[in-house]
């Protein structure tokens, strides 16, 4: 089971690619989590969540893309 805090770190992971590089370089994670929320971060698929953190981010662009249009003509 997960925590706020964690899912609301996991989320920043996925949208927030200074974040994202800062962990995967120094591999820590902030104050606040458990040592077995920690300790699942640390066993994080480190490609995966580059993987689909870009896929993530190239549809948050499309979708603002097309507010614009819609909008904006």
């Amino acid at each position: 089971m997960s925590s706020p805090g964690l899912e609301a770190y996991l989320a920043r992971l996925f949208t927030d690619a200074e974040e994202r590089e800062r962990f995967l370089r120094e591999g820590t994670a902030p104050a606040g989590l458990s040592d077995a929320e920690r300790a699942s971060l640390a066993g994080i698929d480190r490609v995966g969540l580059r993987m689909a953190a870009e896929s993530y981010g190239a549809k948050r662009a499309a979708r603002r893309k097309g507010w614009k249009e819609r909008w904006f003509g």
